[in-house]
């Protein structure tokens, strides 16, 4: 069975790895080009490509800045697949090359809920219990093709990059599933009614202060760890915390401990084990207070 895939980071490498190890005749894969990353904006290949490139011998890997080339849709066609699997590749599939093949996308999330670019993000966020990923039929709209599978999975009390490597096993295990059985399944058409959208994460979601609900404080710091990260007004950033059940004056500090500092916002508290300022290395938070000279009643800002 012939198999075009498209996708960029880790999430895909692990639905493609999931293809390879299925025996499935993986015939080219098409992945985000290489971009500059770090201060010295060194040019990075994308996880896809390191991992297709080490790991599928004699597998053609494209990079092109857009599917809307006549020459890319040749490309295709003449590979000649029955499925594109797409997974978070980053760029709209055109017309011309939804109609080269059965195109599958494995969404990280149980659409028509969290429909876009943060599905993960958005969902922690939201604090949703549960999660999963959505196997559906592509068509020109953003995810909201017919839905052909689902798996779920828990996620109350995980991180962001957790879920990120859990969601892309899981979806590596729905996609040889559904392409094994892809004649038997019966497409359902999405709810319109229950579609939720999310935007692409920027540097600002990640501002907090502790007059917000101590839930969502924790929520925020899961969803958006390592990046954008919680930061406060003042840039300083949270690399560490825990929901707390005391209370007091929204960022009043109501305790310092050996390895952590208990701050009061609405609702509730947070322990907070691990600080970073600007420009500076991480430190833990006794040590930040101790260091401010900062104590118990004092604001943490």
């Amino acid at each position: 069975m012939n198999v075009v895939f498209m996708g960029t980071p880790d999430y895909a490498v692990r639905i493609l790895r999931h293809l390879k190890e299925a025996g499935f005749n993986i015939k080219a894969v098409f992945t985000q080009p290489d971009k500059p990353v770090g201060r010295k904006q060194i040019l990075t290949p994308s996880e896809v490509k390191i991992y297709a490139q080490n790991e599928l011998v004699g597998v053609p890997v494209f990079t092109p800045n857009t599917l809307k080339d006549e020459a890319v849709v040749s490309e295709l066609k003449a590979f000649e697949p029955k499925f594109i699997v797409v997974a978070a590749y980053g760029k709209i599939l055109p017309q011309s090359v939804l109609d080269v093949a059965t195109c599958i996308n494995l969404h990280a999330s149980i659409l028509p809920k969290y429909r876009g670019a943060s599905p993960i993000q958005s969902a922690i966020l939201a604090g949703e219990k549960q999660t999963g990923v959505t196997a559906m039929l592509m068509d020109a709209g953003l995810d909201t093709g017919d839905m052909l599978d689902f798996i779920y999975t828990p996620c109350e009390s995980k991180m962001s990059s957790e879920l990120f490597s859990e969601l892309g096993e899981l979806g590596g295990e729905l996609i040889v599933k559904v392409l094994k059985n892809f004649e038997n399944l019966k497409p359902q058409k999405q709810d319109e009614s229950k579609a939720t959208h999310c935007k692409k994460i920027s540097k600002s979601d990640g501002l907090f202060s502790f007059d917000e609900e101590a839930g969502q404080i924790y929520n925020k710091f899961r969803a958006l760890t390592p990046w954008p990260g919680l930061y406060l007004a003042s840039g300083l950033k949270i690399l560490s915390l825990e929901l707390s059940e005391r209370s007091g004056k929204n960022g009043e500090i109501l305790s310092v401990e050996k390895d952590h500092v208990v701050v009061a916002c609405k609702g509730g508290a947070v322990k907070i084990y691990e600080l970073q300022e600007p420009s500076k290395k991480p430190t833990n938070a006794k040590a930040y207070i101790n260091g401010r000279r900062l104590s118990v009643g004092d604001e943490l800002k």
